[in-house]
């Protein structure tokens, strides 16, 4: 039975949010202090390459890749928690194999899926060939870019602003086109078509999340005979989530068609998942010798699975962030296929990062007052992983990070929904505290716009001024 005080839960998930966001600003120190070190790595080649000192190898281009390989380890550390955190936080796995699988996943999703977002990034942002006649090198611009983009966020981590590697990335590539060719090169239409992504995916992610908490509830949660009907709710569940993923998987090939054949696979794949998951639970009712069952006892084996297909989502996605880049500085642009070894690397870097400096702050957001309630966890994971590979599917770069918070807000809307519908024949909450309620999600809104507001300007004139030291050494 409710209370007068249960409206309090409402907001701990937002709170909750920001107390990770802190937790991942001291959790990420060792990572800080690596930043420290490449980044005086970068300053050394590019001081070198200015005073004109002969080097066995481009100056430029090896703070770019210096550049990038920060880019991948900052990636993995700081958005593996939105993946294992979960899991990890409801005792579903164990730390250390938890971090292995994620990476594991996060590479595979880089090399199955990561070449339709990377192509964006690499040729769909900028056009090389629509400049002026002294228009800079692809390869130039591209160095600019991921040094802009590395010095952006580091200083964001500075200063504890929440910004988004994939915004900064976007951000760098264009601003630096800007000035190496002009803004004539920049395609437009496509920085627009991101830009509506970035703000359509975590829209499409909340509402998702609430649909999936909706039903859990309904059905589950307020059912007579409870694990009757989880027995039939959460399988189901999730295989249909695997039936869409082995449908998304068969998708990949350059036809884009399905046939029959690989329709039945995706569906004996989903079938599978449905007894393999019913199967769990049932081992779980019979080790519990008749204790009840929670919804949230349940979900060990659920939260596991999110956990690898948020892992794989972050991989197909975020991979560009250092794969495009990186395509443009060591390929021919002039029609080029995306080379697989340069996804492999970029996927390779975020997995370690994920592994090297990712246990700290995965011990911190999955325990503690950071983490999530196991139900509400489950269905933000899910929806924000599936909306991640629906826009990784078409090659719109959006952030993970965000996709994962818009299920919040979903989940949060939902549950004042619910809190309302349910209190129709009690007495109403007082104004103060119905106010006090809208103003922290609100305000959380406004701070999530004023971070994306930020952050593209701000690393496109990093990563101009970058290009404008870079033009010294020519």
């Amino acid at each position: 039975m409710q209370t007068g005080r249960d409206y309090r839960i409402l907001d701990k998930d937002l709170s909750r949010i920001g107390n990770s966001e802190g937790a991942g600003w001291i959790a990420g120190r060792p990572l800080q202090r690596a930043g420290l070190v490449l980044g005086a790595l970068s300053l050394v080649v590019f001081v070198v390459s200015l005073a004109g000192a002969g080097l066995p190898f481009n100056g430029p281009i090896m703070a770019g890749c210096i550049a990038a390989a920060y880019l991948g380890l900052n990636i993995g550390a700081n958005d593996v928690a939105n993946s294992a955190g979960p899991a990890f936080g409801a005792g579903a796995l164990p730390i250390g194999l938890g971090l292995a699988a994620v990476a594991a996943a996060q590479l595979a999703g880089a090399l199955l899926a990561g070449d339709r977002v990377t192509h964006t990034v690499a040729y769909e942002i900028v056009n090389y060939g629509g400049g002026a006649a002294n228009a800079a090198s692809p390869a130039k611009i591209m160095v600019a870019a991921l040094t802009g983009a590395a010095i952006w966020i580091t200083f964001a981590n500075w200063v504890r602003a929440p910004v988004s590697a994939t915004h900064s990335i976007v951000g760098a590539v264009t601003g630096a086109g800007i000035v190496g060719i002009g803004a004539g090169a920049v395609n437009w239409q496509n920085v627009m078509q991101i830009t509506l992504g970035w703000v359509g995916a975590p829209l499409i992610s909340g509402l998702l999340a609430s649909l999936i908490l909706g039903l859990l509830r309904w059905r589950v949660h307020f059912a007579k005979q409870r694990e009757e009907a989880a027995r039939l709710w959460l399988p189901l569940l999730l295989a249909t989530a695997a039936t869409i993923f082995a449908l998304y998987i068969l998708n990949l090939s350059e036809t884009r068609s399905l046939s029959v054949r690989q329709f039945l696979l995706a569906l004996t794949l989903g079938t599978a998942a449905f007894f393999g998951a019913r199967l769990q639970i049932n081992r779980q009712v019979a080790a519990r010798k008749g204790e009840k069952q929670t919804l949230k006892d349940m979900l060990s084996g659920p939260l596991v699975i999110t956990a690898l297909l948020s892992g794989f989502a972050h991989g197909a996605n975020d991979v560009a962030n250092v794969a495009g880049p990186l395509t443009i500085i060591f390929a021919d642009v002039r029609g080029a296929e995306l080379p697989l070894s340069v996804i492999g690397l970029s996927g390779l870097s975020i997995a370690l990062g994920s592994v090297i400096f990712g246990r700290r702050l995965v011990r911190m957001v999955g325990s503690s007052i950071t983490r999530l309630n196991p139900l509400r966890a489950f269905c933000a994971t899910l929806a924000g992983s599936t909306t991640v590979l629906a826009f990784s599917s078409v090659g719109l770069p959006v952030s993970t990070t965000h996709c994962v918070v818009g299920g919040i807000f979903g989940l949060g809307f939902y549950r004042e929904w619910e809190d309302r519908f349910r209190r129709k024949s009690r007495e109403r909450l007082p104004v103060e505290e119905l106010q006090r309620r809208r103003l922290v999600r609100r305000s959380h809104v406004w701070t999530t716009l004023a971070a994306w507001a930020v952050t593209v300007p701000a690393s496109g004139a990093v990563a101009a001024s970058i290009f404008a030291i870079m033009s010294l050494i020519d």
